[in-house]
């Protein structure tokens, strides 16, 4: 296998989540009153946040079958440490509310639009950037939700990247590398590639660079990497050597070293009820008082952040618990 067709369809399965989801956002910014652009906008963000979450959701909550499927049973992961597929809906893959993140088009046509441009052609870039929102952000869901379920079973000691045969250049370098499964997965806006665990008993044959590179055709070897790379690449050149494999990527953002974390679920939610209970177990809270109106001042950070950080995997599981990405 290279690699497994079960990781290969989860991958699609995914690329296809989104697509639609996608799909159903542009439906909504073609509705956008052009003539008011702002509140017109604003008065579907609701309705599209739920669209959006509803994709994340679904590519969240395939995570945990795919990977019994694949590995079977792990009876030596507790009950507890299974994924929470909802903790990781509602937020980008960065960490930011859904609905700040997807005001970013509308912002982007409405700059367009006072610098001078036709309000067509505003209106077509800000489709663009929704359609980026929104892939990216159903396909980042779905990662996290691959890594926080692989760092839960023992069994998984790394992953492969999977790289889908339309991929850009700068993920095709990257195909069937092997990482630890605490290393957070470098991606691009809109990167459909995705990863295949590997366990002692499951050890996926990954496709090389080389290997992906044969199998497209001449028309897609082009538009991946350019005509003159293709010449060099046949030529005998290395394409890791043709192709900077890092450039523009991230593991999640790449403002600074800013910690990745999220107010998702600080208000309502698991994390905030675990908060909350937490609090009064260490008698900082009476067992008198209501959870109403509490706010936790506990930063609840990311997937990403969270494997950066854990000294082991055992720090990573209880942290990826405190933070409720782990029921």
């Amino acid at each position: 296998m290279s690699p497994s067709p079960q990781a290969v369809a989860h991958m699609e399965a995914r690329r296809r989540l989104a697509e639609a989801t996608a799909r159903a956002s542009r439906q909504m910014w073609r509705q956008v009153d052009r003539e008011n652009i702002y509140p017109s906008w604003l008065g579907m963000l609701s309705r599209l946040v739920a669209i959006v979450g509803s994709g994340q959701l679904a590519t969240t909550q395939a995570t945990e079958p795919w990977l019994a499927g694949l590995l079977g049973l792990d009876p030596d992961q507790p009950e507890s440490d299974r994924l929470n597929p909802s903790a990781l809906v509602g937020v980008d893959g960065g960490g930011r509310p859904l609905a700040a993140v997807l005001m970013a088009p509308m912002w982007a046509a409405l700059r367009l639009v006072t610098q001078g441009r036709p309000v067509v052609q505003s209106m077509a870039s800000g489709q663009a950037l929704l359609d980026a929102v929104v892939r990216t952000a159903v396909a980042d869901a779905g990662r996290a939700a691959d890594s926080v379920g692989m760092i839960a079973r023992p069994a998984v000691t790394s992953y492969v990247r999977v790289v889908e045969g339309g991929a850009c250049s700068r993920c095709v370098v990257l195909a069937g590398r092997e990482y630890g499964v605490s290393t957070a997965f470098a991606r691009h806006p809109k990167c459909n590639c995705s990863m295949e665990p590997v366990t002692s008993e499951h050890r996926p044959t990954p496709s090389s660079p080389e290997a992906l590179f044969d199998s497209m055709s001449d028309a897609e070897k082009e538009r991946t990497f350019g005509a003159a790379a293709v010449k060099a690449i046949d030529a005998g050149a290395d394409i890791a050597q043709v192709v900077n494999a890092r450039r523009g990527m991230a593991s999640a953002t790449v403002f600074g070293r800013k910690v990745q974390a999220t107010t998702e679920g600080t208000q309502r939610g698991e994390f905030r009820r675990r908060e909350f209970r937490r609090l009064q177990d260490e008698g900082a809270i009476p067992r008198s008082q209501s959870i109403r109106g509490f706010s936790p001042t506990t930063t609840r950070l990311m997937p990403e952040e969270i494997v950066r950080q854990a000294d082991n995997r055992e720090h990573a599981v209880r942290l990826l618990r405190q933070h409720s990405y782990i029921a």
